[in-house]
């Protein structure tokens, strides 16, 4: 048991990000909800069309067919270009929040926030 919980610990830490300022370079449309949606889609009717074969064909063509489709119907959503300390460039997907090229922001998770919101506020008393 004690085993277990030290590689438990060591994965957790492992898994843990250290929160660095990046900054954002642009946005970027993100049509991963439509490629998972056409994915899911396409892979039950192929299977049933097709067999083990048809299912994968079918997840395939559904999953380019479904971000085609998201991106055409002017759906899709944000997502933003971010340049770390190191100048290691990824995309990283925000539905809700938006920023501005040159922003400085900090990753939680998945996610990311802005730099300015991070700073603890300061109450007189």
């Amino acid at each position: 048991m004690n085993r277990l919980s030290s590689l438990a610990l060591c994965f957790g830490l492992l898994a843990s990000q250290v929160a660095l300022a990046d900054q954002v370079i642009r946005e970027v449309p993100d049509t991963t909800a439509g490629k998972g949606v056409g994915a899911l889609s396409g892979l039950m009717l192929g299977a049933a069309a097709g067999g083990p074969i048809g299912g994968l064909v079918g997840a395939g063509a559904g999953f380019w067919l479904g971000g085609s489709a998201q991106q055409a119907g002017g759906l899709d959503e944000r997502a933003y270009e971010v340049e770390n300390d190191v100048g290691e460039r990824s995309v990283v997907r925000s539905p809700n929040a938006r920023f501005s090229a040159g922003e400085a922001v900090t990753r939680k998770g998945t996610r990311i926030v802005s730099s300015a919101a991070e700073e603890p506020l300061h109450v007189e008393r």
